[in-house]
């Protein structure tokens, strides 16, 4: 089958409903959780703002829009790997020069919700992603890894998709092993449905926070925030994850699409 053929039946399937476009991305607004940084630094992203020029009215009345204040990393969003100072002197590691080819992969999906809806601070390590191949297959080049722990079922609560006490943030994520070993296997990026790419007690692992500095100093990206990875296989599905052109962007909100055949 030649490569147009192949458009053309992923173009047919898409119409037909036998591939379904998977929205995993939250919603943006006032009320979505960010990030909270600790008291020794000096500013947090400021809460999201949405605001009307017009809506069929004196100031515009044939059209609506609005005007917006947001953070790059807030919501469903993107690390480019500038975001962290590993990162920093990758010519194409801002959102306006990276190569959009890699934002479209096959993506694995490591299913471990029961484990972090066990143990908020639940660690990912070697040995579960080991087995989670022994029983998928193996994780490729090119490839997008995301944990799938079902914390999206507490963006409607900000205290709750934070879970912070006075020892900090508990919310699940990798070992550094692990972002290593993904890594070694020339992903594209890493994923999760927490607030950022490393587990909230990152701060103390060696490397600080791994997924973050591991990431972006081997030019890979990072994606947080995501929603309804309970409804994406194991393998199988392809995710489209595209941040915003921003001029030396260190990251972006961005809508996360996941095409699954059904």
């Amino acid at each position: 089958m030649s490569s147009t053929d192949v458009l053309a039946s992923l173009a047919g399937m898409l119409a037909s409903g036998g591939v379904e476009v998977v929205d995993c991305t939250g919603v943006l607004g006032p009320n979505t959780p960010l990030l909270k940084l600790p008291p020794d630094f000096a500013k947090d992203t400021p809460k999201i703002e949405i605001h009307r020029i017009s809506e069929y009215d004196q100031d515009g009345p044939f059209w609506a829009w609005n005007w917006l204040k947001v953070g790059e990393h807030s919501g469903t969003h993107f690390d480019a790997p500038h975001h962290w100072i590993t990162g920093k002197d990758y010519a194409d590691g801002y959102t306006d020069t990276l190569p959009v080819q890699r934002l479209v992969a096959p993506v694995n999906v490591l299913d471990f919700a029961a484990e972090c809806g066990a143990n908020p601070d639940f660690l990912l390590t070697i040995d579960h992603v080991k087995a989670w191949e022994a029983k998928h297959g193996a994780i490729k080049a090119g490839e997008w890894v995301v944990l799938r722990s079902d914390w999206d079922k507490r963006s409607h609560s900000e205290d709750l998709f934070l879970n912070a006490n006075e020892t900090g943030p508990h919310t699940p994520g990798p070992t550094a092993e692990v972002i290593e070993y993904l890594i070694s296997t020339g992903i594209v990026g890493w994923g999760s449905q927490c607030i950022g790419t490393d587990a909230g007690q990152a701060g103390g692992m060696t490397p600080p926070f791994p997924a973050h500095n591991l990431l972006h100093k081997n030019n890979c990206y990072g994606l947080a925030s995501l929603a309804n990875l309970d409804r994406l296989p194991a393998k199988g599905a392809i995710l489209i994850a595209a941040p915003l052109k921003i001029e030396n962007g260190t990251g972006s909100p961005i809508r996360a699409l996941a095409l699954v055949a059904r």
